[in-house]
């Protein structure tokens, strides 16, 4: 029920009282012209620069890159690869979390679609049904990217990444296999997927592979990285794709940081500090992704995100670990890493890809700058991805070759 107050009468408006209200007025214009102003941008993209909200400022720096993202996945398992029977232009009317109009109310500009085919703990070695099916998912990226021009771009590197973001408002999109496992135990085949657009492998998944322990087993295989993997380590650098380290155990970690000539990224991991699962990031790796150069980019996924309670974590526990790695070891070692449409159930406040600009409100509002809180969105990978390519140079110069299969 709304309340009445009564309020004194005058003949005429005293002073204070005309201050008062021409103050309001000045305030109802400007605020009416802010609103119509972020309004217009909402719309357009066009005016983002001219609005003085400083999510807008932190998003017109730098493109918003995501590390991880499993609509491919998606895709494939729940329209069984077929793309033309269906508008992703449209919401998509699935409990699910990624389509174009959710990607541009999100102000997604970057993505590293990811590439997944499943392990399994004891398979036969080499398991050449997961390059197939690796190949489906890769393909299935280049066909949305040809039939939706206006939304996606596959490109090369980081000069053509940042040259979509600066030229268009389409996704500038890079590719990500998310195992070793996925292969079929080829040098050969990780070539061709570089061709393809892939432009990090993660290690493992959840089992071990010929390569890599995972940190999910109970018992490792090779305690770390075997020599095999060493090997293959430098071939990524050689190629210029990122080594990823999520989903590995530690010692792998720590063989991969001493192993590689580049940046090595988490491309969806947590800190093992405030949640303390074997998927997570202890602090002795984080202080040496700093000397590394490397990055971190923090998962949505609840169960990595609050251990004691999974399912009570929100976006202000997200933005709890984000922070955690900026104050340990700076805000350039930090970054995004959803696994949107990888997870069953999602974290409140941060629902789908519509909600980055409410975790960047977050990291605003406790005190991180707007030039790290842009970093974070995705200066900082694409730092890391442009120091890769450096070193790929680099080795090439040296006359660095490729890495040959045994047969």
């Amino acid at each position: 029920m709304e309340k009445t107050v009564a309020l004194p009468q005058y003949d005429s408006p005293p002073l204070a009282l005309e201050r008062s209200s021409w103050k309001r007025r000045v305030l109802g214009i400007a605020t009416a012209g802010l609103m119509a102003c972020y309004g217009l941008a909402r719309y357009t993209g066009a005016l983002r620069h001219t609005c003085h909200d400083p999510v807008e400022e932190v998003l017109r720096l730098q493109p918003l890159t995501d590390g991880h993202n499993d609509f491919p996945e998606f895709i494939r398992s729940f329209y069984h690869n077929h793309i033309y029977q269906s508008n992703f232009s449209d919401q998509i009317e699935l409990p699910y979390h990624v389509d174009f109009p959710r990607l541009a109310k999100g102000g997604v500009r970057g993505q590293f679609w990811s590439v997944y085919v499943a392990c399994h703990d004891s398979p036969p070695e080499p398991d050449y049904e997961h390059v197939h099916d690796t190949l489906q998912q890769i393909d299935l990226v280049h066909r949305l990217a040809a039939l939706y021009p206006q939304h996606l771009e596959i490109v090369p590197d980081t000069s053509a990444f940042r040259h979509t973001f600066e030229t268009s408002s389409k996704i500038a999109s890079f590719l990500g296999v998310e195992g070793l496992h996925q292969i079929g135990s080829s040098a050969s085949t990780l070539r061709l997927y570089h061709a393809l657009g892939a432009r990090y492998v993660t290690l493992t998944h959840m089992c071990h592979n010929e390569y890599a322990d995972s940190a999910t087993p109970a018992q490792p295989r090779h305690n770390g990285l075997s020599p095999r993997g060493r090997d293959m380590v430098l071939e990524m650098n050689r190629l210029g794709m990122a080594v990823d380290i999520s989903h590995v155990s530690a010692k792998t970690m720590h063989d991969a940081l001493d192993t590689s000539k580049a940046p090595v990224i988490f491309s969806h991991s947590s800190v093992y500090a405030l949640c303390p699962h074997e998927r997570n990031v202890p602090d002795d790796v984080l202080l040496r992704l700093a000397a590394n150069g490397g990055v971190i980019m923090i998962t949505f996924l609840d169960e990595y995100t609050r251990c004691d309670d999974p399912t009570a974590a929100t976006l202000a526990d997200v933005a709890d670990h984000i922070q955690y790695v900026g104050d340990l070891i700076g805000y350039k070692y930090v970054g995004l890493g959803s696994d949107f449409d990888g997870m069953e159930r999602t974290i409140k406040g941060l629902e789908d890809v519509s909600k980055y600009p409410d975790l960047i409100r977050e990291l605003l509002r406790r005190g991180v700058s707007v030039q790290d809180a842009a970093g974070v969105v995705g200066g900082n990978v694409l730092r890391v991805m442009g120091e890769i390519e450096r070193v790929a140079r680099e080795m090439a110069e040296e006359g660095v070759t490729p890495l040959e299969d045994e047969v």
